[in-house]
């Protein structure tokens, strides 16, 4: 019998409560998650002359509260003295614990300029009748999810948001909130400084796998905070959710981006271990997708004219299948179309694409 498996990717390993300095002034610390292909999410506490600023603090809900607050008392960290948390992207392992922490310490939120949370529109939050606000919680869980149920854009049935994500969303909720919201006090723009550990970090907007990603970068200590866009040992997930943008694109720009940035000496993932060579990681990725065109530019020749849901099954395996690998097939074939390579078919029902014939 053969009993060998392939050891578990760094990024799913359960998270420890080692606190370990990182980098001058940067601490990690190891919040719990359970999410696919994660055991874990990296919270950096950075210092300086007025308190700390976190990075990433983790899942929403009452759980993942009391694991930040047992993070922050082990490494000696009194909850005010923190003043800032930065966002490195809407998803919400990395934003949900900025919700509390922004309501119950004032600290300044900062992520990029394009940051929304993703079940957010203007409607939510502006109802003439304050009526509308008093939800109980199972009314309130049921328009929450309303919010995604419908279409993907590649045009199948959009899957429901995990009911248990919903119940730490909305013990996020405030009096008086509809849902949960979290507003930056800084919307940084690509290139700004924004000065933490008493120096100056640089915004490089990086999209891909998410539109809105964003990285630091300390050129004083050679420190790149790299969020999910660049991660040791997993392949970070291309989100192909915005329309009329070619996601891949995207992140084969951003990655080549931060590959160039000359004189980093350590990279800080949202996920996983620190690492050295950030240049050497990202072209790793980069060729991942190159990989990937190749098995769809071979798929769309045995396929011919088909949607995104038969080239994701000869994409990925079967235990895979789902809204994710979709999405990911979806942006490969998005990019594959804008290079004028295949065609998308134009038609009323799920998107559908075809062999470019010349």
């Amino acid at each position: 019998m053969n009993t060998w498996a392939r050891p578990p990717r760094q990024e799913q390993r359960r998270a420890d409560h080692d606190v370990t300095e990182v980098a001058p002034g940067v601490l990690r610390l190891q919040l719990p998650v359970d999410m696919p292909g994660l055991g874990h999410v990296n919270c950096y506490a950075i210092e300086d002359s007025q308190g700390f600023a976190l990075i990433d603090p983790g899942l929403p809900g009452t759980t993942s509260w009391r694991n930040l607050l047992d993070r922050l008392g082990r490494a000696g960290i009194p909850l005010a003295r923190v003043h800032t948390a930065i966002i490195t992207h809407s998803h919400p392992d990395h934003f949900g614990g900025a919700i509390r922490l922004a309501a119950e310490t004032g600290a300044r939120v900062v992520t990029h300029e394009s940051f929304r949370l993703f079940w957010e529109t203007d409607e939510l939050h502006e109802h003439e009748d304050s009526a509308a606000l008093d939800l109980n919680e199972v009314e309130a869980a049921e328009e929450f999810l309303d919010h995604f149920r419908g279409l993907t854009p590649w045009g199948t049935v959009r899957s429901e948001a995990a009911p248990q994500l919903t119940r730490l969303m909305l013990e996020e909720r405030r009096p008086n909130q509809r849902f949960p919201t979290l507003r930056p006090d800084l919307a940084l723009a690509d290139d700004q400084p924004v000065a933490l550990a008493d120096r100056d970090w640089f915004a490089l907007h990086t999209p891909g796998h998410t539109h809105d990603h964003l990285c630091l970068y300390d050129p004083t200590h050679g420190v790149m905070l790299s969020g999910d866009h660049v991660l040791p040992t997993i392949t970070p997930h291309i989100g192909g959710w915005q329309p009329d943008t070619d996601a891949l694109a995207d992140f084969i720009t951003s990655l080549q981006r931060v590959a160039a940035v000359g004189d980093v000496t350590v990279a800080l993932p949202a996920h996983g271990d620190p690492f050295t060579d950030l240049a050497g990681r990202a072209d790793a990725i980069v060729d991942h997708h190159r990989q990937r065109l190749d098995h769809i530019r071979s798929s769309v020749r045995r396929l011919g004219t088909a949607d995104v849901v038969a080239h994701m099954r000869l994409l990925f395996r079967e235990r895979s299948w789902g809204v994710m690998a979709e999405s990911e097939t979806f942006a490969h074939l998005v990019h594959l179309a804008a290079l004028g390579e295949i065609d998308r078919v134009e038609s009323d029902g799920p998107a559908t694409f075809a062999p470019r014939h010349h």
